[in-house]
């Protein structure tokens, strides 16, 4: 394809891209409102919690371990056949899962998908970065970036809607022609790019990097799930995880051809957008998740309810994103960095006001701000975590941006849901230690437990200490999320440079030379 038939399609490029990438982000968020769904024995699965959580946890490990290696594959073996084969994976797994028949079928078509979505995630960011010159690529990775937020909020809808017309697995369905369309576009109108020096495969970095995140990640999940961060099975993985990643950056540094240059760090656009990613995920991700727990437990809301309630944020990430590269041209990228950090550290702070009958509005607004503040944060960072980097290496960075973020959610959901657990069931010591052994166990581990406890017995007294309780645990969450967000603004103030590091003139001569891929 010609540069100038590239040039005239890269918005309908970044387009179909959105859309791949709307539809991998948008089904886990489905997911979580079907859950419920799953475990019902006769509408559903039957499955246990345990298997539930593998439902999700099967998906995380094999994301967050594959993306690495597919960003490098797609630089060396084409990013366009990387991704195409990543939906059609994708696409087969998402069938596999509407199907199935057990619980286990779904933990292993989950893991599939898992697959899948980690060949497509890196390689849109990349193909953006090929596609786009420089004085654009601000704004189409804005669109990208806003694209994530918008499927965070419509995912509740899109299931909510789905689970009262159709059975559980639609959910699934639902990808199948979505991608279908989507594979059609991408193979007319996406161009085909790579690194045309790729050097020589590095197998021992790439299967270090896919141990080292598999174990990480899987410590951080049982850290969550245990809410015992000291346990041997915890610290075990999470510490021999860290210790092959080290390994891996030690080979990576003195490898002829690595995988991933690690000296890119030294680069203070990118450790410190790196960082940024990493802060502001870990503690939006983790309060955001469980904000769903307050308005369908505490609130009563319906799955649907609930879903329109985050509409608020999906506004603000479409508003705001897609303005964020005028801001960073005026402003410069460690002065919107730092502000939308800041906006999102206001908005974790801000739960403190948020009670078992405040206005929903309140929540609304909170999630508005939220959303500014990290439409402000994605663009300018993974901006400079791609600048930081040779086009023909694009697809490193995307995943170096991409494993940062999905790690980071893993970690804040666990932490941030330990914390949780351990002030929710602390405060309802006295009220857990009159119930029977079973009973006592059920409304321990979580605030939905306790309300079918309790509906059972018909003890208003249990609901209202449970939901006073959550909100409480909640409130002790936000503000540890609050303070984590705040020292990202302060890495970004510290290390982030105020300005690109590119000059004017040197962008604009490449823009005038009319190159936007390699192909």
């Amino acid at each position: 394809m010609d540069p100038d038939t590239i040039r005239r399609r890269r918005w309908y490029i970044l387009g179909v891209l959105t859309v791949s990438l709307l539809v991998v982000v948008l089904d886990n968020t489905i997911l979580n409102v079907a859950l419920k769904t799953i475990a019902d024995p006769d509408k559903g699965l039957g499955a246990t919690q345990s298997q539930l959580e593998w439902s999700i946890n099967s998906y995380t490990l094999v994301f967050a371990g594959l993306l690495f290696t597919f960003g490098v594959l797609g630089d060396r073996f084409g990013r366009k056949r990387v991704l195409m084969a990543g939906m059609a994976v994708f696409a087969v797994a998402s069938l596999a899962s509407a199907y199935a028949q057990s619980p286990e079928q779904l933990i292993y078509a989950r893991a599939l998908m898992g697959l899948g979505g980690a060949a497509v995630m890196p390689q849109t960011l990349s193909i953006i970065t090929n596609v786009f010159e420089p004085h654009e690529r601000g704004r189409a990775i804005g669109i990208w970036a806003g694209a994530v937020g918008l499927a965070v909020a419509i995912g509740p809808i899109t299931g909510g809607l789905l689970l009262a017309h159709f059975w559980w697995g639609s959910v699934f369905l639902i990808n199948v022609p979505v991608i279908a369309a989507g594979v059609v576009l991408m193979a007319v109108l996406v161009p085909e790019s790579r690194n045309p020096r790729p050097g020589r495969l590095d197998p021992l970095g790439v299967v270090l990097s896919v141990i080292g995140l598999v174990v990480l990640s899987y410590g951080i999940i049982q850290g969550g799930e245990r809410g015992d961060w000291l346990a041997p099975a915890v610290l075990g993985p999470i510490g021999a995880g860290t210790a092959v990643l080290a390994l891996f950056a030690w080979h990576e540094a003195r490898s002829d051809s690595p995988a991933f240059d690690v000296g890119l760090f030294k680069d203070a656009r990118m450790s410190a957008a790196v960082a940024s990613i990493a802060l502001c995920f870990f503690a939006a991700a983790g309060v955001f998740f469980f904000a769903n727990f307050y308005m369908q437990s505490v609130r009563g809301l319906t799955p649907l309810e609930s879903g329109a309630m985050v509409l608020p944020f999906a506004a603000a990430q479409l508003i705001f994103s897609t303005r964020s590269g005028g801001m960073v041209r005026r402003f410069g990228a460690k002065a919107v960095c730092t502000a939308g950090l800041m906006l999102v550290a206001v908005a974790l702070g801000s739960y403190q006001f948020v009670g078992t009958d405040t206005p929903l509005w309140i929540l609304g607004a909170i999630f508005f701000v939220q959303g500014a503040g990290m439409a402000n944060v994605m663009p300018p960072a993974t901006e400079s975590v791609m600048s930081a980097l040779p086009r023909e290496k694009a697809g490193a960075g995307s995943a170096i941006n991409n494993t940062a973020r999905q790690v980071a959610v893993a970690m804040g959901v666990a932490v941030l849901g330990s914390v949780i657990a351990s002030v929710y069931r602390g405060d309802l010591r006295g009220d857990l230690a009159a119930l029977p052994a079973g009973a006592r166990e059920a409304a321990g581990e979580s605030i939905a437990g306790a309300h079918a406890v309790a509906s059972r017995a018909g003890g208003q007294t249990l609901i209202d200490h449970a939901d006073a309780a959550f909100v409480h645990a909640m409130h002790t969450a936000s503000i540890a999320a609050a303070v984590v967000a705040f020292l990202g603004a302060l890495v970004v103030l510290k290390w982030m440079p105020a300005r690109d590091a590119a000059p004017e003139d040197e962008i604009l001569s490449e823009a005038s030379e009319q190159e936007p891929a390699k192909v």
